[in-house]
């Protein structure tokens, strides 16, 4: 574990629970995209930095999950770097209190305050294409936050954040974290037609074609889509539809999964109810889910 993995020319990736991009810019300077879970991947990340020689010109975050920004904090301590971010995730990364502030609903309790939901808080810039190193292109990949990146560096080498799981880690967890349904099957879709020498997902291995795990990630995404639908053919509220989704896919619910996965089903219910397929009624002040028409799958 974080070892440093040579992609092709100057791209690289450091091997953590989530991928962690470096790209040399020159003999001596680096940038980092995303910087790991903790400020213990950040001291892990230092070593890496300093068995080379390099010093850490700027990190560049694809998203605002802690544990792509949990090391944001050590190493902008330690090395003064600039640290950009986009769109919204620049807001969460500066604030990282919104993450399980969004997630519940609310304030958030101390179930949801820890170092897996909330990075420590840093000095973060709006990511744009001109705070890029020459020959290096942003990528809009929205649907799992509100305002993901992926980053093409000059050697065709497409870091692709979180747009993608892998088969196993789908079929372990069944229903992955995602903000807008819409748009992430907009990613998926785009993404599947995408050419690069080497993709790199921050949650699984390097591939030179990623058309086949795009098109999983997309089945997956409808499967749990058409569960919902049709467990809504009996009109039932969020908390009733949650336990029903839990039970049918064998879930243990934890408060901290009632925030990750119920944040997801919310947002499961909205791409349905905008699209036609369900309604949303008030019956004796409780919000409840309904099926519209026949069924949209085979």
């Amino acid at each position: 574990m974080y070892e440093l993995i040579q992609v092709s020319g100057n791209s690289y990736y450091i091997q953590s629970p989530a991928k962690i991009g470096l790209v040399k810019l020159n003999d001596t300077e680096v940038c980092l995209i995303d910087s790991g879970n903790d400020k213990d991947a950040g001291k892990k990340v230092r070593r890496v930095l300093d068995e080379n020689g390099w010093t850490l010109k700027a990190i560049y975050n694809t998203h605002s999950h802690a544990d792509h920004i949990g090391g944001n904090k050590y190493l902008q301590t330690q090395t003064g770097c600039d640290i950009y971010a986009p769109g919204i995730e620049q807001f969460f990364t500066c604030a990282p209190v919104l993450e399980p502030a969004f997630l519940y609903g609310g304030c958030p309790g101390k179930e949801l305050r820890h170092k897996f939901l909330m990075a420590q808080e840093s000095v973060v810039q709006a990511m744009t294409a001109d705070d890029l190193p020459e020959g290096m292109e942003m990528i809009q990949l929205p649907g799992h936050t509100f305002d993901m990146v992926g980053l093409r560096t000059a050697d065709d080498v497409v870091y692709l954040a979180d747009c993608l799981s892998s088969r196993e880690t789908i079929d372990k967890y069944k229903i992955g974290f995602i903000y807008d349904v819409g748009a992430y099957l907009e990613t998926l879709e785009k993404v599947k037609g995408m050419k690069a020498k080497m993709f790199v997902p921050s949650h699984t291995v390097p591939m030179d074609d990623i058309t086949e795990l795009a098109q999983y990630n997309i089945d997956k995404v409808l499967e749990v889509a058409e569960k919902i639908e049709g467990l809504c053919d009996t009109p039932m509220s969020f908390e009733q539809l949650l336990k029903k989704l839990f039970e049918e896919y064998e879930l243990t619910m934890t408060f901290e999964q009632h925030a990750l996965v119920g944040s997801t089903v919310r947002s499961y219910l909205t791409w349905l109810k905008d699209s036609g397929r369900i309604s949303a009624k008030m019956d004796g002040n409780v919000l409840m889910f309904e099926r519209i028409g026949e069924k949209h799958w085979t």
